[in-house]
């Protein structure tokens, strides 16, 4: 959603999020100074360049903000869409600072957006605007392994950063760190396996570490673990599509409502997320998926009865005219800014708890630091100690076979003489990072009584280890 669009249900993506770090700041007593440093954007570019479109000169615009470089290199993903804008792209450019703090990712906040609708053009076409687009960005210093290093995001995938990465090649042939100049890439070009589904798995995690905690999940009205738990989800792309498939067939959850484009569909039973996602592949949309109810209002769907709320799409979705019929204890925000500022107010008035953007989605950069990694080191993880590990494990079968003169079962075996690859490894980072952040949110929150809700906890620990590092390093 464009800032001029927002603006209409109130102020804007990017003055929604500078409320909520001058909010922080007031609670944690910083010095003007350090805070009008940290809001600021530091640095942003704006390209136009010309493409040919079947014998025509298209215009093309985009930016990419720096939002931080107190970390380096900068990230942040590069969104394609027909409405993003500069404010846009600073907004979320300054949600990368504070996501990256939250989940201890040692990076600096930056984000770019591209005008364009990818639906309406040609593979070949998108390539040759897309590889335009690379050298533009390379060549103002806002794309290479050490400085900026995008990633995907709404509109782009591991096709986009495949080419962007391969650009960069070109251009700088001697560079052996080229593979870290972007992430998100295919999995054949110097991707990991596991970065497509990161930012919906991370939702997932992230739902799993609050339920780990009773006394916390009181707070929304709920009890017990995931298992049954009803859910609505707003936005089938890759990551609502991934919270929803890991929901409902690893936790148990009852995905009850979808919603897109073209409206919503309605299962109390609960939908099968792999069956709406081909039917969408298949018609471009839910209407007609078999077995579920049809509401031409799509948005209406989100004031229906569930435990939790998970909205995946565009900012701004919950704005003050329907926060106070929202019915959901829990919102996810899987999305970013899917909530305005004044509908969050509202809302916790209400009492519904929510899970913040700026650490809910944070699974997509987390994974993104690792991709980083294994490019910047040549090896994939695992390479060197798994089959170590698999022939430890077996030790230990054969030890406890001989001690006991009984057989271990197979499937105790199985994973007991299995070393971890890459996959497992990569999961095991993103767990642990989402359950940690939590951990400290839930933390903070409890420990200071001027936070009454786990967005202002993050924005305070956020805040807290950037403007550390101005004071320790500084400006």
């Amino acid at each position: 959603m464009s800032d001029s669009k927002f603006a209409q249900q109130g102020m804007s993506f990017r003055e929604s999020v500078e409320h909520m770090v001058d909010h922080a700041i007031g609670i944690m007593g910083l010095d003007a100074g350090m805070g009008n440093a940290m809001k600021v954007c530091q640095s942003v570019v704006q390209v136009s360049f010309p493409v040919e479109i079947n014998g025509k000169a298209e215009i093309f615009t985009g930016w990419r903000a720096t939002h931080s470089d107190h970390r380096l290199p900068s990230k942040g993903g590069i969104r394609y869409a027909p409405i993003v804008d500069q404010d846009e792209v600073e907004a979320l450019a300054a949600l990368m600072t504070y996501k990256c703090a939250i989940v201890d990712v040692p990076f600096g906040g930056s984000k770019g957006g591209l005008v364009i609708d990818p639906k309406k053009y040609e593979r070949h076409h998108l390539e040759a605007i897309t590889r335009r687009f690379a050298r533009e960005l390379i060549n103002k210093g806002y794309l290479s392994p050490s400085q900026n290093v995008p990633a995907p995001d709404m509109g782009t995938g591991p096709q986009e950063m495949g080419w962007m990465v391969d650009t960069y090649k070109q251009m700088f042939p001697n560079d052996i760190n080229y593979m870290g100049a972007l992430t998100g890439k295919p999995v054949e070009h110097g991707g990991v396996r596991g970065r497509n589904e990161a930012t919906g798995r991370g939702v997932q995690y992230a739902l799993r570490e609050l339920f780990r905690h009773p006394e916390e999940i009181k707070r929304a009205g709920l009890s017990g673990s995931l298992s049954g738990k009803r859910v609505i989800v707003q936005g089938l792309g890759n990551v609502g599509y991934h919270a929803a498939h890991f929901l409902e067939t690893e936790d148990d959850c009852l995905i009850t409502t979808i919603i897109e484009r073209d409206g919503a569909i309605i299962n109390e039973d609960g939908l099968n997320v792999g069956a709406v996602r081909q039917h969408i592949v298949e018609s471009g949309g839910v209407k007609g998926f078999p077995g579920a109810e049809y509401l031409e209002d799509g948005i209406k769907a989100l004031e229906r009865e569930c435990d939790i709320l998970i909205p995946a799409a565009l900012e701004g979705v919950i704005t003050t005219e329907n926060a106070p019929r929202i019915q959901a204890s829990l919102i996810a925000e899987a999305a970013n800014g899917p909530i305005t500022f004044e509908a969050d107010r509202i809302l916790r008035e209400r009492g519904v708890e929510i899970i913040p953007d700026a650490y809910c989605n944070a699974g997509g950069v987390i994974v993104s630091y690792f991709e980083w990694i294994r490019n910047l080191n040549h090896v994939r993880f695992g390479r060197l100690d798994k089959r170590f590990h698999e022939a430890r494990g077996q030790h230990v079968i054969d030890a406890i076979e001989q001690a006991t003169d009984t057989k271990v079962p197979e499937h105790i075996v199985k994973e007991l003489a299995r070393g971890a690859d890459e996959f497992d490894l990569v999961r095991s980072g993103l767990d642990d990072s989402m359950r940690l952040a939590l951990q400290e949110i839930i933390r903070t929150r409890n420990t200071n009584p001027k936070i009454d809700d786990y967005r202002m906890a993050a924005y305070v620990i956020a805040i807290e280890k950037v403007s550390r590092h101005y004071r320790d390093i500084g400006f």
